[in-house]
């Protein structure tokens, strides 16, 4: 029997969904309902009706899970911040575990992981960064959070996951905005002044960083807040304003300008001083980094001789802790602000055996390839969107022993190590990090060791039985990418040139022409490089 919208059911939920939502069967199917705990017994709601799945709401707790706790926040279930407020730590943890067991067995076909979670000391005001968007209302200015899957502000004077000064920062600069009149930006009208407060605080080094996230330039009565500021706060060493003119989603700008005091915060991790622009990737909870970065170092196992590539190395952070166990370590980051704080960092802190290039994950690793780059271990930490294409196979042809990815997002790191363990590699360890508590996200590190191919069979073989065409006798892919570089001035790719042979019969191994990500569609090659892959082939007499 189908599930009616709208209709009352009692149920009991049995599990969580990776973004914290608890699951529950009801008449053969499977719903979905926030705020539940496994093992309540609930009169549910059903609020939408799909062809596989359905979402509900509680309507009314029968009888309470063991693991439901009272939220410490009034905010729990309103604002998109928080996922987990109402249930004990302990099933916390045991629900991110099941997350990470989850993706990496269902998307990435890894079973019998043994995988551990290492959990937090401190579960509250933990957030060395805030973000928050600015509303108003009948001219009083507010701050808050999303909605979850909204751009509804829910205001929220007190946030009990971010640093304690950072909510009274941001309650002086609503006075300060009420007081003179500034307006609050409007999403919808696109009129307004101030988009988001973003505070930023040193673990080790208490240092503050107040950014105002702006629509225009010009900020009235500056010189009052900046007053008020530091005058009430006297951590804070940095006030900066940050320009931004989009009309999207995307809270930074381009342009920093410095208000007050340094352009920059510093702060302390892993025993080196960094200093950070308001760009700057830095992970949000000081002390389980330290722990996450203590298990990258110790399944990295350097011994001061290899050679680190570390992608996506935002200032260093990563790259730094590395470089004191390595012969030498490159960093690789897209963001220029990141790369200058990166380089800075090195040399404030005496560290020479690093290297940093300002380019794309996938780009760089290509160009390093190429250029006969040859790493012993490399370690990646990507965007929750994971690593694309091109990193992939620039990984796979620097061939490194061991691949130590930090993932922040279960299912592209469960993706990506597919990809990568084709043949290629497999996974030794697993190790889960909490260092979001009360949020569904959860980080990971993943040890990826080359697969020994060291182990052979001695045979005599009989050429004269096998049918050897002259394509496999011949070029290689990097052959034939030379090839056409030095006389045509253009690269191709191996999907290209997999392609061309396949029209000419030499078979290529299925994988080549097949989409790697889901919902990706593979390219065809362009019909000028085609035109010139055929000039190769025929050079090396493959066709």
């Amino acid at each position: 029997m189908s599930l009616q919208k709208n209709k009352i059911y009692r149920t009991e939920f049995t599990g969580y969904t990776a973004e914290g939502a608890a699951v529950a069967k009801i008449n053969g199917m499977t719903v979905f309902v926030s705020g539940g705990a496994v093992g309540d017994q609930c009169d549910v709601k059903i609020i939408k009706v799909g062809k596989k799945l359905a979402f509900g709401k509680i309507e009314k707790i029968i009888i309470p899970s063991k693991h439901r706790i009272k939220p410490v926040c009034i905010h729990a279930g309103k604002c998109g911040g928080c996922s987990y407020q109402h249930i004990t730590y302990e099933e916390e943890l045991n629900a991110k575990k099941q997350k990470v067991a989850d993706a990496l067995s269902r998307i990435g076909g890894f079973k019998n992981l043994d995988i551990k979670i290492t959990g937090a000391d401190e579960t509250m005001h933990y957030r060395n960064k805030a973000q928050f968007p600015v509303g108003e209302q009948n001219g009083v200015p507010y701050t808050g959070f999303y909605r979850s899957r909204s751009h509804d502000i829910v205001r929220a004077d007190k946030c009990f996951i971010v640093k304690e000064i950072a909510n009274d920062i941001a309650k002086c600069i609503c006075n300060w905005m009420e007081k003179f009149k500034i307006p609050a930006y409007d999403e919808n009208k696109k009129t307004g002044l101030i988009r988001h407060i973003y505070i930023r605080t040193g673990e080790i080094s208490k240092e503050v960083q107040v950014c105002l996230i702006t629509a225009r330039n010009k900020i009235p009565n500056i010189e009052d807040l900046i007053d008020n500021l530091t005058k009430s706060f006297e951590q804070i060493t940095s006030i900066v304003q940050n320009i931004n003119k989009r009309t999207d989603n995307v809270i930074l700008g381009d342009k920093t300008i410095t208000l007050w005091g340094d352009d920059y915060l510093q702060d302390t991790l892993c025993s080196n001083v960094f200093k950070l622009s308001p760009h700057a990737f830095y992970q949000v909870n000081h002390a389980q980094t330290e722990k996450l970065y203590g298990f990258a170092l110790e399944y990295a196992n350097l011994t001061r001789k290899e050679n680190v590539i570390d992608l996506y190395c935002g200032a260093g952070t990563i790259t730094l802790a590395l470089a004191a166990h390595a012969k030498n370590v490159i960093g690789v980051e897209i963001v220029p602000e990141a790369i200058e704080n990166a380089k800075t960092n090195a040399k404030i802190n005496g560290i020479e055996n690093t290297e940093f290039i300002c380019a794309d994950a996938g780009q760089a690793a290509l160009m390093l390839a190429q250029r006969g780059t040859k790493p012993d271990v490399l370690t990646v930490d990507p965007p929750r969107k994971g690593l694309n294409e091109q990193a992939i196979e620039a990984i796979l042809q620097m061939n490194p022993e061991k691949i130590v990815y930090i993932s922040c997002d279960p299912a592209t790191l469960a993706r990506d190590c597919k990809l990568l363990c084709n043949d290629n590699y497999k996974i030794d360890k697993v190790m889960a990090v909490d260092l979001f508590p009360r949020t569904y996200h959860v980080e990971t590190v993943c040890l990826l060791s080359k697969l020994q191919t060291k182990q052979h069979i001695e045979v005599d073989l009989n050429l004269d039985e096998f049918d050897l065409t002259s394509a496999e006798s011949k070029a290689t892919y990097d052959e034939i990418k030379a090839y056409i570089m030095d006389k045509f001035g253009l690269k191709v790719s191996s999907l290209y040139i997999a392609q061309i042979k396949d029209k000419y019969g030499l078979r290529e191994h299925e994988n080549y022409n097949k989409a790697k990500f889901e919902n990706n569609k593979v390219p065809n090659c362009p019909p000028e490089k085609e035109k010139v892959i055929i000039e190769a082939l025929k050079h090396f007499q493959m066709i």
